[in-house]
């Protein structure tokens, strides 16, 4: 192992930054793993205008400050590419090419890469004229005619920032004449640009050139003709997939690859979190996964907390201890282990507080089943106790 760590985050962008803030602040030894450019996706944003506070900002301004807060509370940002995970065990085996790193906790704030649609010249010709990030590419397009794919506001607010370098931008359609996927203000803008037209009722079935984009063919799903349309390159904006396919089984996905959480951002793994776009949501913005970020980061600390306390209390005990469970929300259950009659050390855990603990031994309880108490020994079960 090449480092141990409290906290590992997986992935640099708003929801990984805010949550290392949080485990640095909370003084937990804290490591952030990007892939790549620090701030993630929201780096690419050209204009961040509804970040609350911060009336007009752009994406790398932004994540560069969160990046410099973290570094403040002496988290360590290393540009390495995860490539797997052992969340088997109390401590999680972080793997990159060349390192292998451990932590008591993991929080996976890995987000979304753009949705490839398999269309014939699509990935045979990305890089030379077909792209995903305005921010990345529109400068290469100057004074070009460009097509864009895609009507919800990433693919208009990003069409009319490539506006600022091509002569022309066509943006194909699903939908009739006027309906865009975008919010109201930005379809207003798009569709009075004038440098912007669109083409409705429309998808695109094939993107054509043999080194360099040249055209591309466009499929009108109302009559199924098929236009030949000359352009000099393509961007794509037709939704996100989560980056979660080199995730370890042990990680419930759902059939799309989003990650379920509790409200905890808990994933069905003790100890491994996950906050921002990575996990199903009904809204991804800065902002939420800011919020994401912060949970995740307070939950994880309580975990580690919990995590010490029974390294300390249960498996570093010369002697047996009985752990008694109790939860507040049933009447008498305090009062049963209170009343334990045993020969060992007693430690009261209050299940709705140290949520690893009862996790550890399947503890539930319920107005049948108040309080539970068990005899260990360095964390094995030797007898369950009557209460």
């Amino acid at each position: 192992m090449d480092g141990m760590y409290d906290l590992i985050i997986i992935g640099g962008g708003p929801a990984g930054l805010a949550a290392g803030i949080y485990g640095g602040r909370a003084r937990l030894n804290t490591l952030i793993l990007e892939k790549s450019t620090v701030g993630g996706r929201a780096y690419t944003t050209r204009e961040i205008v509804n970040y609350p506070g911060i009336p007009t900002t752009s994406g790398p301004d932004l994540t560069e400050q969160m990046a410099e807060h973290a570094k403040g509370f002496g988290v360590e940002i290393k540009r390495e590419p995860v490539k797997s995970m052992d969340v088997t065990g109390d401590i999680k085996l972080v793997n990159t090419r060349r390192h292998q790193y451990g932590a008591k906790a993991v929080i996976i704030a890995t987000g979304t890469s753009a949705r490839i649609l398999g269309i014939p010249g699509e990935r045979e010709l990305t890089g030379q004229g077909v792209a995903y990030c305005a921010t990345c590419d529109a400068e290469f397009f100057q004074d070009q005619h460009v097509v864009v794919v895609g009507s919800g506001d990433q693919a208009i607010e990003e069409g009319m920032f490539i506006t600022k370098f091509a002569s022309r931008v066509t943006v194909i359609v699903l939908h009739d004449e006027g309906i865009l996927d975008c919010n109201k203000q930005s379809a207003a803008k798009a569709l009075q640009h004038p440098k912007m037209d669109f083409v409705w009722n429309s998808v695109l079935a094939e993107v054509c050139g043999e080194d360099q984009v040249t055209g591309v063919k466009i499929k009108n799903i109302k009559t199924d003709e098929i236009t030949d349309f000359p352009c000099d390159g393509v961007f794509f904006f037709v939704g996100m997939i989560p980056e979660t396919k080199w995730l370890p089984e042990e990680l419930e996905k759902d059939s799309r690859g989003w990650l379920h959480v509790n409200d905890r951002m808990e994933t069905n793994v003790p100890g491994v979190f996950a906050a921002g776009d990575v996990r199903d949501k009904y809204l991804r913005q800065v902002s939420t996964a800011i919020s994401d970020g912060a949970v995740a980061a307070t939950a994880a600390e309580r975990y580690i907390e919990d995590l010490n306390d029974f390294k300390e209390q249960v498996l570093e005990s010369p002697e047996p201890v009985v752990l008694g469970f109790w939860s507040p929300e049933y009447a008498g259950s305090i009062d049963a282990i209170s009343n334990l009659a045993a020969s060992h050390k007693v430690i009261e855990i209050d299940v709705t507080r140290k949520k690893v603990w009862a996790d550890r031994y399947h503890i539930t309880l319920d107005e049948n089943t108040p309080a539970v108490a068990l005899l260990v020994d360095k964390g094995e079960v030797v007898e369950k106790l009557d209460v």
